[in-house]
């Protein structure tokens, strides 16, 4: 497989080995062997399948304090996904990277613990799966404004679908800093 470690710490895209004939194309999703040896190596508690129409934004979320790392894949269609560097005392705090994953190029990102995460749909519908390191804790559900000017992202759309929680997330700049992750 190939792998491009970005400027976040941690976050890797991976391009698993594809193996296709005219019936179709198989793959693995996830080999706890091989991520080990890109220092990936986490126990996965939870699977999660998301499936959002054109335009949707999800995000940006984390959880806080019962972090969740997660392994990301699009099974269908494409997303633009995002990365944000909410760590404390991190070097790369506030910063983002993003990679397009589609159900064509069937890229994986990882993004470990203490990271906000978000994307937003680019084809008519996605399904989008992620493997997740801890329990979803709606206690310890946060998240960070999508849009937030001092993070930058260059989403590819300007009036994202989002929900009504993702439009009223604060700033990175106005959360306390107890609840936000250490680096």
């Amino acid at each position: 497989m190939k792998y491009t470690y970005t400027s976040i710490p941690g976050v890797v895209v991976i391009e698993p080995d594809v193996y296709t004939d005219h019936r179709g194309f198989f793959l693995e999703t996830y080999h706890q062997k091989k991520y080990g040896e890109l220092e990936i190596h986490p126990t996965f508690r939870q699977d999660n399948l998301s499936h959002s129409v054109k335009g949707t934004l999800r995000g940006l979320h984390y959880q806080h304090p019962h972090p969740q790392a997660k392994l990301v894949q699009v099974f269908q269609g494409e997303v633009f996904d995002v990365v944000v560097d909410i760590r404390r005392g991190s070097p790369a705090f506030g910063r983002w990277t993003g990679a397009h994953l589609t159900g064509d190029n069937k890229r994986q990102i990882y993004i470990p613990e203490g990271l906000a995460h978000g994307f937003c749909v680019l084809s008519d519908t996605a399904l989008l799966f992620y493997k997740c390191t801890d329990f979803y804790a709606p206690d310890c559900e946060r998240g960070v404004l999508w849009s937030d000017p001092d993070i930058g992202i260059a989403w590819p759309m300007e009036e994202p679908l989002l929900s009504e929680k993702d439009a009223q997330s604060p700033r990175l700049k106005d959360i306390p800093p107890e609840h936000l992750p250490s680096y």
